[in-house]
């Protein structure tokens, strides 16, 4: 298999709008005509409630788990891992199928910190959990536990990892320009876990 097709898959892969396809199959909901307009997981849990937007956070998450996975299974080359997990999260960042427009990269972001690291990845969920129930901001929630798993992916896995992650960080950071913003301004959305 050419080193190649592993970023190829992981783009594609990537690119499934799951929380544009499973809001709309299940409840008829687009997405990027309600709430923020953004085809993500927090949209579609803001958007559809828990259960919905649950589901999406799952699928998003997965398609950064298995490219990822198979990339390390078959290849195991720290580089080419890393450029398949970066080409996932641009998939799902600036999908072929939704004309480019995607989401910020966080759900499929924590499915790669999982593969790589799962103690990791049960750090960031919490992080994150914690800081949306206390702030009801889930871009607060994202850009904190995603940093904070880039230092954790270095002293767990190694430079690799954490490097691999910290750069999944700052290109997520760059898609939440206008969160912050918002949130330096005092105008962010706010999203309520339990609830639509």
């Amino acid at each position: 298999m050419g080193w190649w097709l592993f970023p190829i898959l992981g783009y594609f892969i990537g690119s499934i709008p799951f929380s544009y396809l499973i809001p709309k199959w299940l409840k008829g909901i687009d997405v990027r005509k309600v709430g923020s307009g953004n085809v993500g997981a927090t949209n579609a849990i803001r958007t559809t409630g828990p259960v919905v937007g649950g589901i999406c956070l799952l699928l998003d998450a997965l398609k950064g788990f298995f490219p990822v996975f198979i990339a390390t299974t078959f290849s195991g080359d720290p580089k080419l891992v890393s450029l398949t997990a970066i080409a996932t999260v641009l998939g799902h960042d600036f999908p072929i199928f939704m004309k480019f427009k995607g989401g910020k990269g966080v759900a499929s972001t924590l499915g790669i910190i999982f593969c790589l690291s799962w103690p990791t990845g049960i750090v960031f969920t919490l992080t994150w959990l914690v800081i949306v129930m206390l702030t009801k901001y889930a871009s607060l929630g994202s850009l904190v536990a995603l940093y904070i798993s880039a230092l954790l992916g270095y002293l767990f896995k190694g430079y690799d990892t954490g490097m691999l992650i910290l750069i999944l960080a700052v290109l997520s950071t760059l898609r939440h320009s206008e969160n912050i913003q918002r949130l330096l301004n005092g105008t962010e959305r706010k999203v309520n876990l339990f609830k639509r």
